[in-house]
């Protein structure tokens, strides 16, 4: 059986508001916490089976330098309500309770150790334990950022699904250089319920998903729509005004990649960055 996930939160955000700014999708949760729920519903209305909270970026980092840091638990957890209010309006549907990596997106040299970002992300997973009914590790980038993620969201006891992101023109290697197959001892250790790739190319993730198939470990897979990741993309404060997305990923396209990473043994199936609520209609078109 596919279980299909939702999409991409803070770009869709972006293009319903029309602007970009250094905080992203926590800008929409300070602005317009409605414009969060409505794109919730909108992936429910699609088909999609679960709500990933708009908390990817609710990290102290994020807030500190613009005078946000007292806001960290405020913002998590009104991501975290306004997921379960759409949860529950459409009456079923898993919530996920985003941590992303800390550091910068794709820059996993930028990430703390394993041990002080765990004190981060166990405070988090804490604050999020009481609405969530998982916790997602997203684009964890490194062994030892996706190690760090891992021992601080397993404070609470619910289940824990990592994301990994890989390499754009080398899907076989995290996006710190390191094969993905130096992330199974981590898979033996700390026994997450879900191992997927995600916020990559496609094709990279076409090129990973083998790889993960034999870890004993239910297997997913979430791409972006982006034409690559700019090297000027690299800092708290950057702006996604500095990705490109790609024209020739439509719902139908999407679809045909998703159906190339249920053939390699993903049963979990969803959008990241660029996937909209359209993508998520032709992924259960696909495979419900």
């Amino acid at each position: 059986m596919i279980t299909i996930l939702d999409g991409g939160m803070g770009q869709e955000l972006v293009a319903r508001a029309g602007k970009a700014t250094g905080l992203w999708s926590i800008q929409a949760l300070l602005d317009d916490p409605q414009m969060v729920r409505d794109v919730h519903d909108a992936y429910f209305a699609a088909g999609a089976q679960t709500a990933t909270t708009n908390s990817y970026s609710v990290l102290p980092e994020r807030l500190e330098p613009n005078g946000l840091g007292d806001q960290l638990d405020r913002l998590a957890i009104l991501a975290c309500e306004i997921a379960c209010q759409s949860r529950d309006a459409y009456g079923s549907g898993l919530v996920l309770g985003a941590l992303g990596p800390q550091g910068f997106s794709y820059q996993p040299d930028k990430s703390p150790p394993a041990d002080q970002a765990a004190e981060v992300y166990a405070h988090l997973a804490r604050v999020h334990a009481k609405f969530v009914d998982a916790h997602i590790l997203e684009t964890m980038s490194s062994v030892d950022q996706a190690r760090g993620g891992l021992m601080g969201a397993g404070v609470t006891g619910k289940p824990v699904w990592l994301s990994l992101s890989v390499d754009d023109t080398d899907g076989t290697k995290l996006r710190s250089g390191e094969p993905i197959a130096d992330i199974i001892p981590l898979i033996t250790e700390f026994k997450p319920h879900v191992v997927s790739i995600n916020c990559s190319l496609p094709e990279a993730v076409s090129q990973a998903i083998p790889l993960l198939a034999g870890a004993g470990v239910i297997v997913g897979a979430y791409a972006n729509g982006f034409t690559g990741i700019a090297n000027t993309f690299d800092h708290i404060g950057a702006t996604v005004d500095a990705l490109e997305a790609r024209i020739d990923l439509g719902p139908g396209r999407y679809a045909d990649f998703a159906q190339t990473w249920v053939d390699a043994g993903a049963t979990v199936i969803g959008g990241c960055c660029e996937v909209g609520p359209a993508h998520i209609a032709a992924l259960v078109a696909r495979f419900k």
